[in-house]
């Protein structure tokens, strides 16, 4: 319900701006009101109109239920179940029948029916069966003939020698089953990596959005204070080159200011990308929605020692490898079983036909002394064939085991170095606070110094100018960091979409 609820909000965010299928530029970000010529900056946060925040989990809900990709994943798994259902089909009961008839120039040369109903047995590669057939005529070879009533037969089929453990359609089937694990974790895969480019698409429009709120508060601030000089240069308290000065910065800040709606325009239809409704339609971000706040909370190290335990363990890619191990020894297995000889006994009661006739004489009936009984030996000489498949399997065993211990050590790397990457984007946000903070007290000492005349508005714009340059720094910082802990629960196999 949740997620049909966001995909009728985001319809509705869109049919309201009327801009469904051709994105515009976006109105200006709410910002703080303007700096004044004289006083004190102003530093009051602007509340922030929850109804227009497309938040990190909202995306989440909308990519995981509608993804093209995503649902394209999910296949994998039915793909490996509709393999192992294949595979069973090896011990699915078996029934044949065939009949043959020759009669020319009024002689029955033979007519032949021959019926069969056979059940594989897992245990031992037994095949049961059970059979009726019906050979007679006057050319039919003496060794087929049956009686006119026909011959019915119960009997089994055993390997003694290779096929006894495992078998072609025993191997098959196993592995099969090994199959569906090592497709769920290509399926994991698949949509964390779905998921990891859509939060840094994400953070993305995040970091674009927050410069272009600067940029344009900015742009207010020089307007506002070309205004009050040209006032005063209007009254003769100051000099024109001062009005001059302050137009230039406006319209510097003007220009980035085009430039960033253009970016953030770019941004939301990157993130528009992953945006799809449950009748697999693409829609697009309304220019009325705004980014949730960035949140920079520390993962602790109780946090990253479990992500890395858990990419240890659980890292698709290790359960892939893992499968394969598994797989691969299966394989071994089953190339081992070919280096025996074949050795097959079969064995058959027999009875007439109409053998439930109780009127029939005993000596016509199922018994030990109506049977067909059959022995099949074989044994290549060098076994060449066999060993060298062995010898193959035993390499890809070999290689996937290295596969394996390089992979580990490279994910649990790669956490760690996430992990340190997020350590030092905290400290630089600690510091970053602190340089903005004193860079206020530097603007607001300049803005006093202006009103005492011992200041020139060149210098203002420089240190406003300053301050804007490290708040965006900020942002920067804040938009890195969360693309991190994107990262960070990646390449730990998981996903954190705790984006409040």
């Amino acid at each position: 319900m949740h997620i049909l609820f966001l995909q009728v909000s985001l319809l509705v965010l869109l049919s309201a701006t009327g801009w469904a299928q051709v994105p515009r530029p976006a109105p200006p970000p709410t910002v703080a009101p303007p700096l004044p010529v004289r006083g004190q900056p102003l530093t009051a946060v602007v509340p922030v109109d929850t109804a227009r925040v497309f938040s990190l989990r909202d995306l989440a809900e909308l990519v995981f239920a509608n993804h093209p990709i995503v649902k394209q994943a999910a296949l994998l798994s039915e793909r490996a179940r509709g393999q192992v259902l294949q595979a069973r089909g090896g011990f699915d009961p078996k029934a044949t029948s065939g009949f043959d008839r020759k009669l020319f120039g009024g002689t029955d040369y033979y007519n032949k029916w021959a019926n069969e109903f056979k059940v594989p047995i897992w245990l031992g590669g037994i095949d049961l069966k059970a059979g009726y057939d019906r050979y007679v005529g006057t050319y039919v070879n003496p060794e087929t003939r049956t009686p006119l009533n026909g011959l019915a037969g119960v009997g089994l089929s055993v390997p003694l020698g290779q096929g006894l453990l495992i078998d072609a359609r025993r191997s098959t089937l196993r592995q099969a089953r090994i199959l569906v694990s090592a497709a769920e974790a290509d399926r994991v895969k698949q949509i964390n990596d779905v998921w990891l480019q859509a939060a840094k698409d994400y953070w993305t429009w995040y970091y674009t959005y927050q410069q272009a709120a600067l940029i344009q508060e900015g742009v207010e601030l020089a307007e506002t204070r070309f205004r009050a000089i040209r006032q005063r240069v209007d009254l003769g308290d100051q000099a024109p080159v001062d009005s001059v000065e302050a137009r230039i910065t406006t319209q510097d800040r003007q220009v980035q200011a085009e430039q960033l709606a253009v970016d953030l325009q770019n941004a939301r239809l990157v993130l528009s990308n992953h945006l799809w409704n449950q009748d697999n339609q693409p829609v697009e971000l309304p220019a009325r929605a705004i980014p949730q706040p960035a949140r920079v909370d520390s993962v602790t190290r109780q946090e990253f020692a479990r992500l890395r335990e858990r990419a240890a363990t659980e890292h698709p890619t290790l359960r892939k490898l893992d499968a394969k191990i598994l797989q691969l020894g299966v394989e071994e297995r089953y190339r081992r079983e070919l280096l025996k000889p074949t050795l097959n006994v079969s064995g058959t009661l027999l009875s007439q036909g109409d053998f439930y006739r109780p009127e029939l004489p005993a000596s016509y009936s199922f018994g030990l002394n109506n049977y067909k009984v059959g022995v099949d030996f074989a044994l290549p000489i060098f076994l060449r064939q066999a060993r060298g498949q062995l010898q193959v399997v035993r390499l890809n065993v070999r290689e996937t085991v290295l596969e394996q211990q390089q992979s580990r050590r490279t994910i649990g790397n790669q956490v760690t170095s996430v992990y340190n990457s997020l350590r030092a984007y905290e400290r630089q946000l600690a510091v970053q606070t602190l340089t903005i903070a004193n860079q206020r007290t530097l603007l607001q000492a300049e803005l006093q110094k202006y009103d005492l005349g011992e200041s020139t508005i060149f210098l203002i714009n420089a240190r406003e100018t300053k301050l804007i340059d490290l708040r965006i720094k900020q942002e920067s910082l804040r938009a890195s960091y969360e693309k991190a802990v994107a990262e960070l629960y990646y390449y730990a196999g998981t996903r954190s979409v705790n984006g409040e």
